[in-house]
Formats: structure tokens, C-alpha cells, sequence
């Protein structure tokens, strides 16, 4: 059963796996061309695994989560590692980006969740609003691949098969937003990340 506004296959994993599969979080971030002195929004930010990472690079983060429990445990991860002054934690359904932060931003960075975003075309003009001019947004996705081909720590890992998305089904349905796919890349393993920017 999915709830109102959690997205479908998008819970977060159990604990230990998630450094297991993501064991260099900064150079995923660097890999799809966040810098320092940029203003982020960490999309769908579950309980902070990206958003410490960001914390420390950029000049500010907007991380965004419709679960406040998992939000609640964000602002503890980051707080506790010393990266929350330039933090800012808001509880929001992910279509409402353009009313959780107070302005455009640099980039947008989602991770683990677009597989699961019912309207995916919807989401993506919300974040294009939310973009400067030649700002970018980040999709890192599980590759198409049967869940069971996909192991971390010894089981099964990652969405349901039938969720999954290939990097021409995720470019195909961000398009539409008029954002401009400008390069996909490998982030792990088992992960591609397409980038787009807004040319507005």
C-alpha cells in the first residue's frame, strides 16, 4: 500500500546498506557537477545520506522530505557531523518544491525516488521552476536490471524489477518539462545519473 504523497518503492533501506552501496557519497555529488558556492535543494532527502555530503560542499542546502520521521533523522545525521548551519530541513510533498524553497536554485539532486514519482513529467516542471536559468537537476536511478541482480551485503537490493527505469525512459519522461538532458553518467555499480539543465 502506498500512502498519499510517498512515492511508490522509494523507502529507505535498512541500516549498514546504505554505506555499503554508497560508500563515496561526495564523489557522486561531484559526478553530477555540484560545486562549491552553489545553492542545492536535496530532493526526496529520506534520512540525510546525501545531504551531510552537500552540507559540506555547498553554500546551502534545502533538503525536502515528505516523512518527518526520516527528516527528523536528517537534521540529526547532519547536525551531529558538524555540516547543519547551512541547512535548511522542510516537510513537504516533492511537486511543492517551488513553495519550499525561498528562491531559485543552483541544482536539484534526487536520488533512489523517480522511479516511484507518479506524474514524473508533473515533478520535473516543478523543478525547472525552481532552477536559475542554467541551473541543473540530478536523477541518480537504479539501472534496469531484475532486482536480483542487483546484491548489496548478500541480498536483493533496490526497487521492484518492474519499477526500474532505463536512462532513455527517465530522459523521455523529464523532456516534456522543456529541461535539456545534457549527459548521463555512471555513479555506482548498479546506478546512472541523468543530468539535465533549464536553458530559460
Amino acid at each position: 500500500m502506498t500512502l498519499p504523497g510517498f512515492f511508490e518503492g522509494t523507502g529507505m533501506p535498512d541500516p549498514g546498506w546504505w554505506e555499503a552501496l554508497w560508500p563515496d557519497p561526495a564523489q557522486v555529488l561531484s559526478d553530477v557537477g555540484i560545486r562549491p558556492g552553489m545553492d542545492v535543494v536535496d530532493l526526496c532527502c529520506g534520512d540525510g545520506w546525501f545531504t551531510l555530503p552537500l552540507a559540506k560542499l555547498v553554500r546551502s542546502v534545502v533538503a525536502i522530505d515528505i516523512d518527518g520521521a526520516l527528516l527528523e533523522a536528517a537534521k540529526v545525521r547532519t547536525a551531529e557531523r558538524g555540516g547543519a548551519s547551512n541547512c535548511r530541513f522542510v516537510e513537504a510533498d516533492a511537486y511543492d518544491i517551488g513553495s519550499a524553497v525561498r528562491g531559485p536554485v543552483d541544482h536539484v539532486f534526487l536520488a533512489n525516488a523517480f522511479h516511484g514519482v507518479p506524474d514524473k513529467p508533473r515533478l520535473a516542471s516543478a523543478v525547472r521552476d525552481a532552477l536559475k536559468p542554467g541551473g541543473a537537476f540530478s536523477i541518480v536511478s537504479w539501472y534496469a536490471r531484475p532486482r536480483e541482480e542487483t546484491p548489496v551485503l548478500g541480498e536483493p537490493r533496490g526497487p521492484a524489477t518492474e519499477l526500474r527505469m532505463t536512462p532513455q525512459q527517465t530522459i523521455a519522461e523529464v523532456l516534456p518539462s522543456g529541461l535539456r538532458h545534457v549527459r548521463t553518467v555512471d555513479v555506482s555499480p548498479y546506478h546512472y545519473a541523468a543530468v539535465f539543465v533549464a536553458t530559460r
